[in-house]
């Protein structure tokens, strides 16, 4: 069972930025990546995978009717355990105070920087590498 990563954005593009980044760790198996277009989507999805593959979600903060500020509670109430973090091109302390208080690991700004979430993901995959 691959370690499976979801990102959510309304954006049509952003699964191909993602996927053209991470190129090589998808084709070597490091990890899958999945998409949803909606906050409503996305819970979809983390309803249907299996807890112990979902490793974390990438989440837009904007978007149109529910929310990744609406979005956050709602999926951190089905995989407490699983990060989430918060992807924003309005990254104002206030966004950010209410998304750490919702339970977001991070937020971070838009343009997204790769080289952090491969790190981030690196990150992840280690800490669980510890746990098996």
């Amino acid at each position: 069972m691959s370690p499976k990563i979801l990102v959510v954005d309304d954006e049509s593009d952003v699964a191909d930025l993602f996927r053209q980044q991470f190129r090589r760790e998808l084709r070597s198996g490091a990890f899958v990546m999945d998409f949803a277009r909606s906050a409503v989507e996305a819970l979809e999805r983390v309803a249907e995978v299996d807890e112990a593959s979902l490793i974390i979600i990438f989440s837009d903060v904007n978007m149109p009717g529910m929310s990744g500020l609406q979005l956050l509670p709602k999926v951190k109430a089905l995989r407490p355990s699983v990060p989430v973090v918060m992807i924003t091109a309005y990254g104002d302390d206030d966004t950010r105070r209410k998304a750490v208080a919702q339970g977001a690991s991070d937020v971070l700004p838009k343009p997204v920087d790769f080289a952090d979430l491969r790190q981030r993901i690196k990150r992840r995959l280690a800490q669980l590498g510890e746990r098996a």
